[in-house]
């Protein structure tokens, strides 16, 4: 646990820096909506890409679409095995942050990069703050899940997304002064781009029809054992057999996935994976989403769109008890994507989660902003004006 508490005065330098950690693809949307705000209020910031996703459909094309700046920094650490690539972001972020002496390190998500870079700065001394703050699975043979909870106890600023997140965190005894409620920067960017997610161009690329289905999967425990990979396909495949099914592949899990069956033939269609616009505008158009990503079932809950966790756990529950996700097992998913398909009521109420409204970025940016400033921005007003709480 960190001695310093995020809302005490910081005896930060003049004109001080913020480096932004990003490893992945959802960093890069989580972090988008934060960077051009703490823009408008002119703080001088940066961004590190750890190459955590290396490959230009996997990141290049999320910095174009999201408008994100040229990183200060590229580590291109590449995949591997947790302990290497945790290893090589850990001797490489350690040699950039040094350079750069930032006042604050920003991370996001559950990456590796996230769980380098907040070690990292432990180890130096350097103030950090954590997006996406106090999210639990409560599964612990999820990597994504150690990375969250050592991020979180070590981290100075914890920006929450959820109110459930607020009760995980005090139950592991994270001082309230430093946890800030803001919604969910992930939605900024959803709702930024709303105006260019045009199902019609990429259905039309992709030889799709209106009706149709998106997969994505990845997940170690889907992907990683033979057997659970041929389980998954085969639930997959049964339920293109309702419907054409769009899987765009991540690198991770290609050739275990091809291996268990899942090709391109019949209903089912393999494609490399796409940039930020042409997937959500393909999500947007789709009749059901299967998938075991965290992101996609914030998305699908915000975009209205039938979707099926293929996990026995979520860390996003609220995607559940307020959105379209449903958590099922691969023996479940043809029967629940029958259901989904038909019921007509899959579609939320109109509700969406607290705060989730667009405006996360901003609540974000003025909690850094004042703490850069030494001044005390109080949890207890959860950085929200009043007029948008």
């Amino acid at each position: 646990m960190r001695d310093s508490a995020p809302s005490q005065a910081n005896p930060a330098p003049e004109n001080p820096l913020v480096l932004h950690v990003l490893g992945a693809r959802p960093n890069f949307v989580k972090a988008a909506p934060v960077v051009r705000a703490l823009a408008e209020l002119g703080v001088r910031q940066g961004i590190i890409h750890t190459g955590q996703h290396y490959d230009a459909l996997m990141s290049d094309v999320f910095f174009a679409d999201l408008g994100l700046p040229e990183p200060v920094a590229n580590l291109g650490v590449g995949s591997g095995s947790h302990a290497r690539q945790t290893a090589a972001l850990l001797t490489g972020l350690e040699e950039v942050v040094l350079e750069h002496d930032p006042a604050l390190v920003v991370v996001y998500g559950d990456v590796n990069s996230t769980l380098a870079a907040i070690l990292v700065c432990a180890k130096l001394h350097i103030p950090t703050a954590h997006v996406e703050a106090g999210l639990r699975s409560f599964d612990r043979g999820m990597p994504e899940e150690v990375n969250r909870i050592v991020t979180d106890a070590l981290s100075d600023i914890l920006f929450a997304t959820s109110p459930d997140a607020l009760s995980y965190l005090a139950n592991e005894g994270v001082d309230p002064a430093r946890v800030h409620l803001v919604g969910n920067p992930m939605i900024d960017s959803l709702f930024s781009a709303l105006d260019r997610l045009d199902p019609a161009p990429v259905r039309e690329r992709l030889s799709l029809p209106e009706r149709y289905g998106v997969a994505t999967l990845h997940r170690p425990a889907n992907v990683d054992d033979p057997a659970s990979a041929k389980e998954l396909v085969d639930a997959v495949l049964q339920v293109s057999e309702r419907l054409p099914i769009v899987v765009p592949i991540h690198p991770r899990g290609r050739e275990r996935l091809a291996a268990a069956g899942l090709v391109t033939g019949g209903n089912l269609l393999i494609v490399d994976p796409l940039g930020y616009v042409d997937f959500l505008s393909l999500v947007r158009g789709a009749s059901l989403v299967v998938t075991d990503s965290g992101g996609v079932q914030e998305e699908t809950t915000m975009l209205g769109v039938p979707c099926l966790t293929v996990r026995p756990n979520t860390e996003r529950p609220i995607t559940v008890t307020h959105g379209t996700n449903r958590l099922v097992t691969p023996a479940l998913l043809p029967a629940a994507a029958d259901k989904a398909l038909a019921d007509s009521a899959a579609t939320p109420s109109g509700e969406l989660p607290p705060l989730w409204d667009g405006k996360a970025g901003p609540r974000i940016a003025r909690v850094i902003a004042a703490w850069l400033k030494g001044e005390n921005l109080s949890p207890a007003s959860q950085a929200v004006p009043p007029q948008n709480r």
